[in-house]
């Protein structure tokens, strides 16, 4: 139900929007979140947003260089990131939950995940 997109390899400095897109039951009343998991390492929150759109959060390793947006008409969210560095390369998946959280516990529903490679 949810379809993460927009992945790839990119140089470092470089950007890339990431797209979630949600089908079946709505999610317009759902917080919409992204965390990213590097190879060997857990799941770790980066940003989320609340159902309306009016409150974010982000991860401080990624304040300032990422941005989370959503479109309800669209029942999509995205993930705008500049600045890349070779370590944020990860898997990024989307997430929605009822409630926002930081915790990967705190949400139910989650996407496939879409690759982030970042080159030096």
């Amino acid at each position: 139900q949810l379809q993460a997109s927009g992945g790839g390899l990119v140089q470092a400095g470089g950007s890339l929007r990431l797209s979630c897109a949600a089908s079946g039951p709505t999610f317009g009343n759902h917080a919409m979140a992204w965390f990213r998991q590097a190879p060997g390492k857990e799941r770790e929150f980066a940003a989320a947003i609340s159902w309306k759109g009016g409150t974010t959060r982000y991860a401080d390793s990624v304040k300032g260089r990422f941005t989370i947006s959503r479109d309800n008409a669209k029942n999509t969210v995205y993930l705008q990131m500049n600045g890349l560095k070779p370590e944020d390369t990860a898997v990024y998946y989307c997430a929605a939950d009822q409630y926002m959280g930081d915790l990967a516990a705190d949400y139910e529903h989650w996407g496939q995940g879409t690759l982030v490679t970042v080159s030096s």
